[in-house]
């Protein structure tokens, strides 16, 4: 059984720093998309970053683009998100989520994801 499990979120003033991370289980996820999406209250859930399965290729919503950093760890099976220069408008429950296979998904498609972790808060105040 996949699970998910997000940790690392809390408040944070603005220009600050996180680093959150997501530890998977059930199957081995070196060949999965490994994606990162946020919610915000009343707005649709968005896109953040994904790491394919390709070494090194990475995908970034452009407003996240040079303040954010996804990076993995196949060994530990494990996809964390670096996040500096926060502003308020940041402020989310983020998501890590995987797609049902192997070679699956759309980067930056929520509902190519199958497997969703129970969400992390970001609050970032002003």
């Amino acid at each position: 059984q996949v699970q998910l499990v997000e940790s690392g979120g809390g408040l944070v003033q603005a220009g600050g720093s996180l680093r959150l991370s997501c530890a998977a289980s059930g199957r081995t996820f070196t060949n999965y998309i490994l994606g990162w999406f946020r919610q915000a209250p009343g707005k649709e859930r968005e896109f953040v970053a994904a790491s394919s399965w390709s070494a090194g290729r990475t995908y970034y919503a452009n407003f996240v683009k040079g303040r954010f950093t996804i990076s993995r760890d196949n060994a530990k099976n494990t996809v964390s998100l670096q996040m500096n220069s926060l502003k308020p408008e940041d402020t989310a429950v983020y998501y890590c989520a995987v797609p049902p296979s192997p070679y699956s998904g759309v980067p930056g498609v929520p509902s190519t994801y199958r497997f969703w972790g129970q969400g992390t808060q970001v609050t970032v105040s002003s």
